[in-house]
């Protein structure tokens, strides 16, 4: 089952791939610095399944 469609056109733009990794990352951050550790690491292993499927293992179709 997947969550995400890496092949759709919303995720063409390299920019927007980029974004959409960052954020939880930045989330996982504020929730660590709020002492709320399992939140920051549900945070942070979303950013990381998003990582790897919109940044390692993307394959392009056309130029970015």
């Amino acid at each position: 089952m997947r969550l995400i469609d890496p092949s759709h056109p919303f995720y063409r733009p390299k920019w927007r791939r980029y974004l959409l990794v960052a954020v939880p990352f930045v989330w996982a951050s504020v929730e660590w610095s709020q002492g709320n550790t399992i939140w920051a690491y549900l945070a942070a292993a979303i950013g990381g399944y998003l990582a790897w499927h919109l940044v390692l293992n993307w394959r392009s179709d056309s130029a970015d």
